[in-house]
């Protein structure tokens, strides 16, 4: 069960990308946002939930098989923000892009409360902060789309 729990932390092998392991995860995540974009939304949400639930399994085993927190290997965190960033957002070709540096800025920054989550134990912690931001980046997607479209 490890190497599929390192399998899945490492979102097939992406986190050991040698440059910005957690940028190739997050354009993992954009791929499984553009793949299930249009399916019905309780898909969508069901998908997303049980990447996360497994993904929280499998970051845990991999922080023990690597011997740290949060490995930077374990990119599967990055995986279910970006796509948590963009999901039902409706975003096109640019919101996408928007979406994809907006994640990526808060999710270095980690505002509060996010970086005090990371303090959560094993797998837990490794996801909770990313689905914090994720969840002020969806936010801010959403009212950036409303903005824009009510100025045209």
């Amino acid at each position: 069960m490890t190497r599929v729990a390192v399998l899945l932390a490492t979102a097939g092998g992406a986190g050991y990308a040698p440059v910005a392991p957690g940028t190739v995860g997050s354009a993992i995540g954009v791929i499984a946002y553009l793949l299930t974009r249009h399916w019905p939304a309780s898909w969508q949400i069901g998908l997303a939930a049980a990447v996360t639930i497994a993904g929280i399994w499998a970051a845990g085993v991999a922080a023990q098989h690597f011997g740290r927190h949060d490995p930077g290997q374990v990119v599967i965190d990055e995986v279910s923000g970006q796509w948590v960033t963009l999901l039902l957002t409706g975003a096109g070709p640019l919101g996408v892009v928007v979406g994809f540096f907006l994640f990526r800025l808060l999710d270095v920054t980690k505002p509060w409360p996010a970086r005090r989550m990371e303090t959560l134990p094993s797998g837990l912690g490794i996801m909770a902060d990313d689905l914090m931001v994720a969840l002020y980046g969806n936010v801010l997607l959403q009212i950036g789309a409303r903005v824009v479209s009510g100025a045209v």
